[in-house]
């Protein structure tokens, strides 16, 4: 892999940058491989990007069935932050958040992760006692974390309404100093870019159509391009996570929702750092180029289309317009949705399966992005290992049976 720098970049300035190297390769299938992650997108990537990295298992193919990153990597907001009430998820994502902060250099990659803080706002009185909860449970677990009153948070941010004549007016705010924003397709094509170096194959244009088993165990995929023999099988592939379970003999407890975002003309800086608001359901964001990154919740109803309903999105306006009567007439450039897999608490499912070798990793609803580096490190360590990691073992299938759910759903009041 040719490594980049500045000096890179000057010498590639005198050959007229015409010289690069291919970022990645795109090699025919093999017959067999030691693991097979299906789902290329930001989880699947980093999943392979570390099995090769920290466990040496370089006989790996990432089988997607479009472009890679191109699901919900290249559809969500680029949140990222780890303030989660419970243990378990807090120290989840707490795992991601530290590989996010050496990640651009872990890659040789800028995956433009920015630490410009995350603020929860609350408007009422128990809004405010649930921040203080929050706050105060980060700390034991080891995570930054503030209590802001309004008069705190208008400073921190200028152009928001914290006035009293507000129709929900801002008493306060959680705020996490550590969080922010990174481009996703940035982080997809640098887990990409890394694994490839390292010897994955990455194999697109290439649909799994079933799973092939013998004696209750994988043995390898079927897919558009023929049967794909291998020893482990992980599936990363949110919101169609529930489609590949039933290929596979089983069902899973999980609903397949459109996330909807948008993004606004360029403007001159004006935010800088992440607001999001529960209460009145909307959060945004001021990306490198200028526009307004904004989304709030899912659609109500399920389904598999990239699209969403309008409502859902007079709904986001509505809520942002209130906390930024500013922003009033700043134009909507472009809007899209992504097919995200929420699950009954609000809590991933990585965890083996009925089928011995086939491991999933889904169930992220709409906080995968902000976990995508811890996701792939602990999914690569139970692929590796052939049994779950600490980290990731209270996020097991079998929850829904014996009923230990996390809920981080109700606990936390968040959805991103």
């Amino acid at each position: 892999m040719q490594r980049y720098s500045g000096f890179g970049l000057v010498k590639h300035a005198l050959s007229h940058h015409e010289n690069w190297q291919k970022v990645w390769r795109s090699p025919e299938p093999k017959k067999e491989y030691d693991v097979v992650i299906v789902g290329g997108g930001g989880h699947g990537l980093a999943t392979a990007y570390y099995l090769a990295k920290e466990h040496g298992i370089t006989n790996v193919a990432v089988i997607e069935k479009g472009w890679l990153g191109g699901g919900n990597t290249a559809r969500n907001t680029t949140l990222v932050r780890s303030n989660y009430l419970w243990d378990e998820a807090a120290a989840l994502y707490e795992h991601s958040m530290k590989l996010w902060e050496g990640l651009s250099q872990d890659l040789n990659y800028n995956v433009m992760f920015s630490q410009r803080g995350v603020l929860n706002l609350g408007h009422t009185l128990q809004d405010m006692r649930d921040i203080q909860r929050r706050v105060n449970a980060n700390r034991l677990q080891g995570i930054d974390g503030e209590v802001l009153d309004a008069q705190q948070v208008q400073e921190l941010v200028p152009a928001m309404d914290c006035s009293s004549r507000a129709r929900y007016p801002i008493l306060g705010a959680s705020w996490q100093p550590r969080g922010g924003v990174a481009r996703h397709d940035a982080v997809a094509w640098g887990f990409a870019r890394g694994a490839d170096s390292l010897g994955v194959d990455l194999i697109q244009q290439t649909e799994v159509t079933g799973f092939r088993k013998q004696d209750g165990a994988i043995v390898g995929v079927e897919t558009s391009r023929g049967f794909i023999g291998a020893k482990r099988v992980g599936v990363v592939t949110a919101g169609n996570s529930g489609v590949m379970a039933e290929k596979a003999g089983f069902r899973l407890p999980l609903e397949s929702h459109p996330l909807q975002a948008l993004v606004s003309e360029p403007l001159k800086p004006i935010l800088d750092t992440v607001v999001m608001s529960n209460h009145v359901h909307g959060y945004v964001s001021q990306s490198d180029k200028g526009d307004l990154v904004i989304g709030a919740g899912i659609d109500g109803y399920v389904g598999y289309g990239q699209r969403g309903s309008y409502p859902t999105i007079e709904h986001t306006l509505q809520a942002i317009v209130e906390m930024f009567p500013i922003f009033s007439r700043v134009r909507m450039n472009r809007q899209w949705g992504g097919i995200v897999d929420t699950c009954p608490d609000a809590c991933p499912i990585i965890s083996k399966t009925p089928v011995k070798g086939l491991y999933f990793n889904c169930g992220w609803g709409t906080g995968g992005f902000k976990a995508t580096p811890g996701s792939g490190n602990v999914f690569a360590w139970t692929l590796a290992k052939g049994r779950t990691h600490p980290l990731a073992e209270p996020f097991s299938y079998d929850r829904f049976n014996t009923g230990k759910l996390i809920d981080e759903h109700g606990a936390a009041g968040v959805a991103h």
